[in-house]
């Protein structure tokens, strides 16, 4: 397997970087490639070395995002959910603001697929537990999982980048 890393290192190096929000991040995720690989214990089985470490190293960057979406993250759709439900009828500016969000997240939502948005409104909104969102979808935990994951880590970053936009404009 060490021959396969000198082989394909470069290669492997330049998969992970394309694919990769911090391209610095790659060679760390290469080593743990490497690492995987040497923990196989019977490599003649291994048909395709090549295309075992690229497996190898997807199967990483799937890890390695789930790890980063589990950041802390500066908007909260909780917050807004909530705010939605509350709109104060007397400030004419907060209500123009509350508006200016419900857009922002309605926008941020229309791009998303239907079972990521669709996980995300059963979850946030009404209230179900990621077991009833997957029944509710007919997928896995698992994948209502990543279905919420996907939902949340988008409408953040279109609700950040909104924010953003409205104070570079003050």
């Amino acid at each position: 397997m060490a021959d396969v890393a000198v082989q394909y290192g470069r290669r492997l190096q330049r998969f992970l970087a394309a694919r990769l929000r911090n391209a610095g991040d790659a060679p760390d995720l290469a080593q743990e490639v490497y690492l995987r690989l040497l923990r196989v214990d019977k490599h003649e089985l291994i048909r395709n070395p090549e295309a075992y470490m690229f497996t190898v190293a997807s199967h990483l960057l799937n890890e390695h995002t789930l790890r980063q979406t589990a950041a802390p993250v500066i908007v909260d759709l909780g917050e807004i959910f909530t705010e939605l439900r509350t709109v104060a009828e007397h400030d004419p500016a907060e209500q123009v603001e509350r508006q200016q969000r419900v857009q922002d997240l309605e926008q941020a939502m229309e791009k998303l697929p239907a079972k990521a948005q669709a996980a995300l409104l059963l979850h946030r909104r009404d209230g179900y537990t990621l077991e009833e969102v997957a029944e509710r979808l007919g997928v896995s935990r698992a994948m209502a999982k990543k279905y919420l994951a996907r939902a949340l880590v988008h409408c953040q970053r279109r609700l950040e980048r909104a924010r953003e936009r409205e104070q570079a404009n003050q």
